[in-house]
């Protein structure tokens, strides 16, 4: 039995796109691979997560032309493919068995997460029967992702007689995601006997990227297959006896952990701004690291040719970003415009004069008004061009409210938002390696706003190095205070973080979508209400 399994990238609420981009690798699995089989990822009809698309009732007709469809091309190849479907009222997370024009077997995803970004149970009622049919001469068995991470799926299977589990994904990617599938799908193997055929989504959808890595692994435990990360494609393999063989060429290379972030940035910039219209971006250029490595991420998800960077000096600006902004644009060979914002900061300052009569001391208002001089500026060359606007923020600074609400924070997409700054630097080295994009000035120097005379980053916040582990601590790790002074950090130096953090949950919420990498990002992940008494 040939297996294809089918790593794609669909947009989410396209069923008509969806079903074409089915039909295709259908028949590329069939003419191309001589596939007796093709696997789709989790709810690949309407593609994962549809979120509330699944209460509109035009929804449904319309899977239902889209499996009719579908059906037609399964007269010789077995098709297994996932759909939300309606049935007596209730909806269920579905993977069929496709076969000879007609739905053969269907099987309803009895675990559903609801958990960090998952929300299932908001949806979706759970099934309770396994799925065990003869395919091809041999016993198998449906499942749907979750399934896979819990023993219950797989041990019923095995007791119905099945010898090979189908699981259809959508995992989203976060840190080390790869090895621990590797883990879950070993221990499943290791309890149940069954050999698994592992097919992921891929591409990214809002805040998540969805990585692919398809695999199969045998009854033994071996991988036999791995598909590429963050690349589309069908990636084919046998199945005789119980053995799998790869049919691809080249295995796949397994990501180094920085390389694996970059590509997972890029996907999610790509996807965002192409499925959502854009053909564009505008990246506000300061000459610091942040928004470097932003606009390096830009150019290699949507083309040099398709960026536009605007630097923004003010009265603060150094000579030095302003060089190391323009040298950028040449090593990257995209478009590029200076707009002062000295004019608008004067005139803003100037009409406020008789308002802020009494306030004599200057501020962060005046540190504020420079950034939204900035915002508006960008803000309007988008709506001329229709370009996206992408923000330059990272998780430090989100976690802290060392941002400015309307000003550094406009914009539509926020490609670093669950990148600490720690890691912004690791990732700008690493992206040098690859090609030198970034002037090694903008690395070296110390981080700064430049909106105040001789300002550093280190004026207002802790060190980066003892900052980030701090955030990770309390805010993807969950521990109290008391927790992270017992690890060794100065006790009024947490203190003040932890309340920076717990301040600016309004800030948060205002910033835009970014991509997500670890597993606590800020958005869908992390739910803090922004009225609270509660205090640690």
């Amino acid at each position: 039995m040939r297996i294809a399994l089918a790593q794609l990238n669909f947009l989410v609420g396209d069923i008509q796109g969806n079903t074409k981009k089915i039909i295709q690798a259908i028949n590329d699995a069939r003419g191309k691979h001589n596939a007796d089989v093709i696997a789709f990822p989790e709810l690949s009809i309407t593609s994962y997560p549809p979120e509330d698309l699944l209460y509109r009732p035009a929804l449904y007709p319309a899977i239902d032309r889209a499996l009719e469809e579908i059906s037609e091309h399964s007269h010789d190849i077995d098709l297994i493919i996932g759909y939300p479907e309606k049935v007596d009222n209730k909806l269920f997370n579905t993977c069929a068995h496709l076969s000879a024009g007609k739905i053969q077997h269907r099987y309803h995803k009895q675990e559903l997460p609801n958990y960090s970004v998952f929300d299932e149970k908001r949806y979706f009622q759970p099934g309770s029967d396994s799925c065990v049919f003869d395919l091809k001469g041999v016993p198998v068995a449906l499942s749907i992702c979750e399934d896979i991470w819990g023993k219950s799926v797989c041990g019923q299977a095995s007791k119905d007689g099945a010898r090979l589990i189908f699981n259809i994904n959508a995992s989203p990617y976060h840190t080390n995601k790869i090895e621990l599938r590797k883990q879950v799908l070993h221990q499943r193997v290791t309890e149940s006997g069954l050999g698994i055929i592992y097919t992921n989504l891929i591409g990214g959808q809002d805040e998540l990227v969805f990585d692919g890595a398809s695999m199969a692994m045998d009854s033994s435990g071996e991988i036999c297959l791995l598909a590429p990360e963050f690349e589309e494609g069908l990636f084919v393999l046998d199945y005789t006896d119980g053995t799998m063989t790869s049919c691809e060429k080249t295995p796949a290379r397994l990501l180094e952990k920085h390389e694996a972030i970059y590509r997972a940035l890029v996907l999610g910039v790509r996807d965002y701004a192409y499925k959502n219209g854009f053909e564009g971006a505008i990246i506000g250029l300061s000459g610091g690291i942040d928004s470097a490595l932003t606009i390096c991420i830009a150019v290699d998800a949507l083309g040099a040719e398709n960026i536009t960077a605007v630097l923004m000096p003010s009265r603060y600006t150094s000579s030095m970003s302003m060089e190391d902004a323009t040298e950028m644009c040449h090593l990257l060979g995209i478009k590029s415009h200076t707009v002062s914002i000295e004019p608008p900061f004067k005139a803003f300052t100037s009409q406020l004069e008789p308002v802020f009569t009494g306030y004599t001391k200057t501020n962060t208002t005046e540190e504020n008004i420079q950034a939204r001089c900035r915002g508006i500026i960008l803000m309007a060359i988008s709506n001329k061009t229709g370009k996206l606007v992408l923000t330059t923020g990272n998780k430090s600074e989100m976690s802290v409210g060392y941002a400015t609400l309307y000003g550094d924070m406009a914009g539509g997409f926020a490609p670093l938002k669950d990148i600490p700054k720690t890691m912004v630097y690791e990732l700008s080295n690493w992206r040098n390696t690859e090609s030198r994009m970034i002037p090694q000035r903008i690395i070296d120097r110390p981080p700064s706003a430049e909106l105040r005379k001789n300002q550093i980053d280190q004026d207002t916040l802790p060190p980066y190095e003892i900052l980030d582990p701090i955030l990770e601590r309390y805010i993807e790790q969950d521990q109290s205070p008391e927790e992270i002074v017992g690890a060794g950090f100065d006790s009024a130096m947490v203190e003040k973080v932890v309340s920076m953090i717990d301040r600016n949950e309004y800030k948060r919420r205002q910033v835009a979508p970014g991509v997500r990498i670890s597993q606590r990002a800020f958005g869908r992940d992390r739910r803090y209400p922004i009225t609270s008494g509660y205090r640690e």
